[in-house]
């Protein structure tokens, strides 16, 4: 079964964070890919952009409309997301708990009801 696991920050979250540590974080952020990736259990890992970057997209009586900011108004934001494939629900929590983050904000676990292929 796939599950999407969430990070959820802000900028000033991240401003607070002391540089001289970036590197560190970044190395134990590695080695939880490749640890994962070894595995076959993390599909993919994604960060995502500042929040300033997001855009929203309708379509409003067929006409495009594109407008700034991410949809929610709120001072968090998904910070990166993660697909995993693991064999149970256990499986994928204990996964999420391994994360480096973890200790510090809690990962949002969604298990992923349909997929659609996109190679046919």
């Amino acid at each position: 079964m796939k599950y999407v696991a969430m990070i959820y920050g802000n900028q000033a979250k991240w401003d607070s964070f002391p540089a001289e540590e970036w590197t560190e974080a970044v190395a134990k952020q590695d080695a939880f890919n490749r640890r994962y990736r070894e595995t076959g259990e993390l599909v993919g890992a994604y960060g995502l952009a500042d929040a300033v970057n997001a855009q929203l997209v309708r379509r409003k009586d067929g006409a495009v409309a594109v407008t700034d900011g991410p949809y929610l108004e709120t001072k968090e934001y998904i910070a990166s997301f993660y697909l995993l494939d693991c064999e149970s629900l256990e499986r994928a929590q204990q996964i999420a708990a391994d994360m480096p983050f973890a200790d510090v904000e809690p990962v949002e676990l969604w298990p992923v009801l349909h997929e659609s292929a996109v190679d046919m």
